[in-house]
């Protein structure tokens, strides 16, 4: 796995005669969108095939494309970025993840890493970076930023001793799972109710009560720890897809 930018003469390849790193972007500022575009495209290689700035609008043709990359954003109008993680995983199995945001919390990371990146990178990064991440993660391997390795390092070093989300999923109630799995797929309070056939002041009650048990601080959170713990689906809780072991690895 690679950390940080360390690029050695001997690794550059041999590009000519080479099929195009097909690569689809998702990211809602149009601006940003279209720069990082014009700065993938200048590479002989690379080939962007999509750009959309929602999750919902890029799924189908994804779906269609069978990219061999995709580059998205984590917070996105609608679905999340790490929403859009999972369900590539599902839709294009063999299309590589690549995770660019500013977003450096560890939940943040930890989330994406289970739900399925193969790298991430921080906005930050200068165009060098970038190309470099999405060459090492488009070859099968894993790539995270230097500042995203020290702080995945560091947590796995020390050890976290939070309990962890299957543990803490033992002591929510089946209407709490019902209300949990329904604010992470972004539906209002209103709309949960008149579902589950109980009051808006209900669901705020449950609501409440799951941020507590979870000591989670808002709906992007509880989405996290959705994915994490399989609730978005039939699966049952505590079924997590593992951070790669190459984590540790170091570079050659």
């Amino acid at each position: 796995m690679h950390f940080g930018p360390h690029i050695r003469p001997a690794a550059r390849l041999d590009r000519e005669n080479k099929p195009r790193i097909r690569i689809v972007l998702v990211e809602d500022h149009a601006i940003l969108r279209e720069g990082l575009k014009a700065l993938i495209e200048v590479e002989s290689d690379f080939e962007v095939v999509g750009d959309f700035c929602r999750v919902e609008e890029s799924l189908d043709r994804i779906r269609d494309l069978q990219p061999d990359l995709v580059v998205t954003d984590l917070a996105l109008p609608g679905r999340s970025g790490i929403e859009l993680l999972a369900e590539v995983r599902r839709l294009a199995p063999k299309t590589r993840k690549l995770v660019l945001t500013a977003h450096e919390n560890e939940e943040y990371i930890r989330a994406a890493l289970n739900a399925g990146a193969d790298g991430y990178v921080l906005k930050d990064a200068d165009s060098a970076e970038l190309m470099l991440a999405i060459r090492t993660v488009s070859v099968g391997q894993q790539y995270l930023c230097k500042a995203i390795a020290s702080k995945i390092l560091s947590g796995y070093l020390s050890g976290d001793q939070r309990p962890s989300g299957a543990a803490v999923a033992q002591s929510i109630t089946e209407r709490e799972r019902e209300v949990l799995t329904r604010i992470a797929l972004g539906n209002s309070n209103k709309l949960i109710a008149r579902e589950l056939g109980v009051s808006p002041k209900t669901v705020e009650k449950h609501r409440s009560n799951l941020m507590r048990k979870l000591q989670l601080h808002n709906a992007a959170a509880i989405t996290m720890f959705a994915i994490r713990n399989g609730m978005t689906s039939s699966e049952p809780f505590g079924v997590q897809v593992p951070v790669r072991p190459q984590l540790l690895a170091s570079t050659a």
